[in-house]
């Protein structure tokens, strides 16, 4: 999986809005995004005008950001979710959305879809009991993830619960045991995209 070395908080002032990249500094006086909320680079705060291809690339890219996703592997995804039943755009959604990254993200067990992925890449994640440390792993209904035992003395002492639990996940805390109830819908899906203009990007 290749690697952003650089900052990510260009990514958010490019967007224009928070993508919470960087966990607990998103929510600080030390955004950049409210400090500067123009685009990054020399000519950033010039104003352009948006053409409707632009629109939709913005909004194209401001998923693959949010998700921590490449090109390639993005067009991999748009292109299942194409070839399902249903709205594509929710389709592509639901698919980023059971990624067991962001599954560990949305439990509030790290900070981070970036820390997340650090801690299912390292090992430290376990799905129906044998462990998992592929970041872009689909989970199902039905599935349950737990940490393995380094996994649990490492974030043991993290807080866990502080932000809403989705309606689809279920986490026991004393456990650490986290269970797939659903596959979420669009509604239960908190994300700031406009997954249409995603599709009508790819259809061009």
């Amino acid at each position: 999986m290749a690697r952003i070395t650089g900052t990510v908080c260009r990514f958010c002032r490019r967007a224009g809005v928070k993508l919470y990249l960087k966990g607990d500094k998103c929510i600080s006086e030390k955004c950049p995004v409210s400090r500067r909320s123009y685009p990054p680079g020399e000519h950033g705060r010039r104003f352009t005008k948006e053409t409707e291809y632009s629109v939709r690339l913005k909004e194209k890219q401001k998923a693959r950001r949010i998700y921590g996703i490449m090109e390639k592997q993005f067009r991999i995804y748009y292109a299942k979710a194409a070839r399902q039943r249903g709205v594509t755009g929710e389709n592509l959604l639901r698919m980023l959305e059971t990624r067991l990254d962001n599954v560990i993200y949305r439990l509030n067990l790290v900070s981070s879809r970036r820390e997340a992925r650090q801690m299912v890449s390292h090992g430290h994640v376990a799905v129906n009991g044998r462990r998992v440390d592929i970041p872009s792993y689909l989970v199902k209904k039905g599935d349950e993830i737990t940490l393995t035992a380094r996994g649990t003395n490492m974030f043991k002492e993290r807080a866990v619960g502080e932000g809403e639990l989705p309606l689809w996940l279920d986490l026991n805390e004393k456990t650490m045991k986290a269970k797939i109830k659903e596959i979420p819908n669009r509604e239960d899906i908190p994300v700031d995209l406009k997954e249409q203009l995603i599709v009508e990007f790819y259809s061009k």
